[in-house]
């Protein structure tokens, strides 16, 4: 049985014990009874991809959203296809896009009893960072489109969010109503897409002399997978974003450097990360993290490598089990940074000077990247929930001062320098600071706007992840980011201004440009002089972060 029919099998069996979240497809006479148009439904039931066909089905709690789930887009990375760039899949049977793939192999971080915990915090924590127990599999090279039926869908004009979750390049998974896009697909006209790429070890091995960054490459071949088939569930092919938060924005915003003549894309959306947030390890790190993982396995041939020893001792790594191969990586302890509150994963995006670079800084200054309209965003206090995991390590609370530094390094004054070097170069860009603190998502007293929590404005998934009712006002806070998302995505260059309900000024030094979002809870937009936030990034050298000494 080939590994994504077991996918059905396992994830079939998993429904039936109500272990995991299964939409059973749905004829074209049971949409239509559900008020869908029966004419659209039927020729978007089933499209044709360079895979075969593929079927949906209506989900569930919507107003005739499809959904295709598990699509694969590349080759199983397993065997000889481990720590191997993603290959072109072949073409298959009909597949019925029934449930979200295996999540990639991964190893969330163990609870931590923080101080003052709501009750829905861990529930939260375990849904935003891989934590609740999907299935995993190397078979993972997955993702799943949302597609309302309309008339744009039938003629392939509606604009296309690709989207790509964070977790430090070492976790992170699209199976999750943080990131189930059929909320957002229903509110407004856009196709929404989530990939699921391989992480930590397996997408990031630091093999000498081997293809590296093999994550970024997942993402590549997904993109090109959706420019060459998302006509058929109704998407523009001239109008695809890309968009990411933490590491998927890290990711997105590498990806206008590393295909600045090829881009794909239309638009990019940052959220809370860009190339200049989070250090890489040092040079020597990434190989010396895979050979302990090599001589944990059981893997080390000899101690003077040679082609020949190397080429051995991949032929062992491919053929150890993923599991073993998968706790050993997770041993492996991370680097040390400048702050207890953003330690260097070991297994991590390194320059390979074509899709990661040394030099992002010459390569802004000198206008060496991708002209891609941007919109660029943060929270007012990131570090709600990067306390959690300083904590975790070091047992102590980070201090007001530690905090400070960190918002300015990692995410004011990255954005802050994005934004302006877009705008230097003749590109739009806008930045907006997410400040709303919403009872249902609160982690503890005082997490206020953490990292991630201004997902559920964009995905509306706050209920289903917390299990706690949404304010009228909050309701309407995702009515107002999702508005902004699908102003932008519909037009890269002038949506986020011309559109009247959403009309943000373009990204200005000195002026009132900055968007500010949610303060105070108020479901609406202020806008304030950047200085008022990014006025100490003067002493942030940006692409200065580096490891401790």
């Amino acid at each position: 049985m080939r590994s994504a029919d077991v996918t059905r099998w396992l994830y079939a069996a998993l429904a039936a014990t109500g272990l995991t979240a299964a939409s059973p497809s749905e004829s074209s006479d049971a949409a239509a009874t559900r008020g869908c148009n029966k004419g659209r439904t039927n020729k978007l039931l089933t499209v044709p991809t360079s895979n075969g066909a593929v079927t949906g089905h209506i989900a569930t709690e919507t107003s005739c959203v499809l959904e295709y789930l598990g699509i694969p887009y590349a080759k199983p990375p397993v065997g000889e296809l481990r720590f191997a760039a993603p290959q072109p899949i072949d073409r298959q049977s009909p597949y019925t896009a029934a449930n979200f793939g295996f999540d990639c192999p991964l190893t969330p971080s163990k609870p931590v009893d923080y101080p003052g915990f709501t009750p829905q915090a861990q529930r939260i924590i375990d849904y935003f960072a891989s934590g609740s127990g999907n299935p995993q599999d190397e078979d993972c090279l997955t993702l799943n489109i949302w597609s309302k039926v309309t008339a744009k869908a039938t003629v392939a004009k509606k604009p296309v969010l690709v989207f790509f979750y964070g977790g430090r390049f070492t976790t992170g998974n699209t199976n999750s109503p943080f990131f189930d896009g059929k909320r957002l697909a229903d509110a407004q006209d856009l196709v929404v897409v989530t990939v699921n790429y391989r992480t930590n070890i397996f997408g990031f091995p630091g093999a000498p002399g081997e293809p590296q960054n093999l994550g970024l490459r997942d993402q590549r071949a997904a993109v090109e997978w959706v420019r060459d088939n998302i006509a058929h569930f109704g998407g523009d092919v001239t109008r695809i974003t890309l968009s990411g938060q933490s590491a998927g924005g890290v990711a997105a915003d590498y990806w206008a450097y590393a295909y600045e003549h090829d881009p794909i894309a239309a638009g990019l959306i940052l959220v809370s990360g860009n190339a200049f947030s989070f250090p890489v390890n040092a040079p020597g790190v990434p190989e010396r993290n895979w050979n302990a993982v090599v001589a944990a396995v059981g893997c080390n041939t000899t101690t003077t490598p040679t082609p020949e020893t190397q080429a051995a001792t991949m032929t062992c790594m491919r053929a150890a089990p993923w599991t073993a191969l998968k706790s050993a990586a997770a041993s492996v302890p991370p680097a040390r940074s400048t702050t207890p509150l953003r330690s260097i994963p070991p297994f991590y995006p390194h320059p390979d000077n074509t899709l990661i670079f040394p030099n992002y800084t010459a390569l802004t200054s000198t206008g060496r990247f991708a002209r891609l309209p941007t919109l660029l965003s943060t929270t007012t206090n990131e570090a709600g929930w990067y306390s959690i995991g300083a904590y975790r390590s070091t047992g102590a609370i980070p201090t007001a001062e530690q905090i400070a530094a960190f918002h300015l390094e990692s995410f004011t004054c990255p954005a802050s320098y994005q934004a302006s070097a877009r705008r230097k170069w003749g590109v739009p860009a806008w930045v907006y600071r997410y400040a709303a603190d919403w009872e249902n998502t609160r982690l503890y007293d005082g997490s206020g706007a953490y990292h991630g929590v201004d997902l559920h404005m964009v995905f509306g998934g706050a209920e289903a992840v917390s299990g706690l009712g949404m304010t009228r006002e909050q309701r309407e806070m995702v009515g107002v980011v999702q508005r902004a998302w699908a102003a932008f995505v519909g037009d890269p260059w002038e949506g986020l201004g011309r559109d009247m309900e959403v009309g943000w000024p373009m990204w200005e030094e000195r002026r009132e440009s900055l968007v500010e979002l949610g303060v105070g809870n108020e479901a609406g937009a202020r806008f304030v002089d950047p200085r008022v936030y990014d006025g100490g990034c003067g002493g942030v050298r940006m692409g200065g972060l580096g490891t401790a000494a």
